[in-house]
């Protein structure tokens, strides 16, 4: 509770916003519908989840306000455990929904197709984990997600799921992997699966950092050609101590 931020990244043709600010649990308010971090808040308003951002862009400080909505089309309750201990669980909480974006600053304003999962755990990434691929994709009717960890101890997991828009998952065989050009600064290795015989290309690197890349990919899931959002993570650089001494930088934490 003395490490909460909200995580606000908007991207532009011109210019990116990236707003993650730490507050201590002073500046912490929860309840079973309402979650206050500082200034900005989240709250279940009936079926829908708000978010009232209120933020300051770092390490150049930039306002981002505004209101986001995520209107679940269905809910998910399985949760499943990453690691063979189970310290660690994901859970795809509405994994096929919409979202109405209305922001004051910048001015901004659009709907479309969203995504809300959850990662929790009972000990540090880390600690467990080495590495993660992550991918999600509208496909006709629902969402595929792709999710694949290599952990601590050299074992590994490959998850590949579709969710109906109407409720329900089916796990499919994960298809052949692919590994994905590295990003241009940080040199991050990327992976991710696809139908066999189809090359994947990258059509945008969002996120380009030592330890962490985010990428728009052209892909092919399911026989079908597909736009995804993936993530990479590399928890080996993370925990170096090069990093952590970087961290501060674009996790500013505020002063009392």
């Amino acid at each position: 509770m003395d490490h909460c931020a909200l995580n606000v990244v908007l991207y532009g043709e011109d210019q990116n916003r990236w707003t993650l600010t730490e507050r201590r649990r002073s500046s912490i308010e929860r309840s079973p519908t309402h979650f206050r971090i500082g200034p900005s808040a989240l709250s279940w308003e009936g079926d829908t989840l708000t978010v009232r951002i209120n933020e300051t862009t770092a390490p150049l400080p930039s306002p981002v306000r505004g209101v986001v909505r995520l209107h679940p089309v269905a809910i998910e309750n399985r949760v499943v455990t990453l690691d063979a201990a189970g310290r660690h669980r994901w859970s795809p909480i509405a994994p096929c929904a919409r979202a109405e974006v209305e922001l004051e600053t910048p001015g901004l304003r659009w709907s479309g197709p969203a995504y809300f999962d959850t990662n929790d755990g009972d000990a540090p990434l880390e600690a467990d984990f080495a590495r993660w691929d992550w991918s999600r994709a509208a496909v006709p009717h629902g969402t595929s997600v792709l999710y694949e960890v290599t952990r601590r101890d050299g074992t590994g997991l490959s998850l590949s799921m579709k969710y109906d828009a109407k409720g329900g998952v089916e796990d499919f065989q994960p298809p052949p992997h692919t590994e994905l050009p590295r990003t241009r600064w940080w040199r991050m290795a990327r992976g991710t699966r696809a139908d066999s015989g189809h090359p994947v290309t990258v059509i945008k690197t969002l996120e380009d950092t030592p330890f962490y890349s985010r990428s728009v990919l052209a892909t092919r899931l399911l026989g079908q050609n597909l736009t995804a959002m993936h993530e990479s993570l590399c928890l080996n650089r993370f925990r170096s101590l090069g990093i952590q001494w970087m961290l501060p930088f674009r996790v500013p934490r505020e002063r009392r």
